[in-house]
Order: structure tokens, then sequence, then C-alpha cells
């Protein structure tokens, strides 16, 4: 049986405007995202790219880290983005990889 993951990312538009968010099927999410699906938010401000997402095999662990993120100061977001992406770059063909597990080296 496939562990179900769950993912708490943040994306963000050429400008730098951030959106963090929470799904079970992160390649659906961004495809949604990239889409321009819904009024929401990321259509609105282009917001896009993936650059940053942990990922949870707890439903309940991902909700508190996605309200712990949500709830910081922006310079605290930049500074989590910029530890693990220093240049920002779309991290989606990544997340790709972890998603799918025949995809994983190893």
């Amino acid at each position: 049986m496939r562990d179900r993951l769950f993912y708490v990312y943040l994306l963000a538009s050429r400008s730098r405007v951030l959106y963090t968010g929470l799904t079970n099927n992160l390649a659906r999410r961004l495809g949604e995202h990239r889409l321009g699906e819904g009024k929401g938010f990321t259509r609105r401000y282009r917001v896009h790219r993936l650059v940053f997402f942990e990922c949870f095999h707890d439903a309940r662990t991902a909700i508190a880290r996605e309200k712990e993120i949500k709830a910081w100061r922006r310079e605290k977001k930049v500074a989590l983005i910029e530890a693990a992406n220093p240049t920002w770059e779309d991290l989606a063909a990544e997340s790709e990889r972890i998603a799918d597990p025949s995809l994983r080296s190893g």
C-alpha cells in the first residue's frame, strides 16, 4: 500500500509575492494554480512558482505546520525559503520526483 503524503508548500510570483498552502496531491494542486483555476489570490497575483515544500505522513501535523508558517512574518518565510532554495528556483520537477515512488532514486 502506498503511503499517503501531505504537503505544505510555498509559492512565489516573479515579484516574490508569497502564498502558503496544503495539499495531499502536490502535482495536481500546482497544475490548478498554474491554470489559474478559481478566482483566488494565486490567480490574481500570478503566484505559481513552487519555491519550498515539506512532506508529512500525518494530516494533523501538516495542518499544524501550515498554520505555523502562515502566522509567520514575511521575513521568516523568506529565510525558510532561502535556507533550502537560495535562488528561488521552481521546485516543481523535484516535487514530482518525490511524490512518485517510481521516480525516486535508491
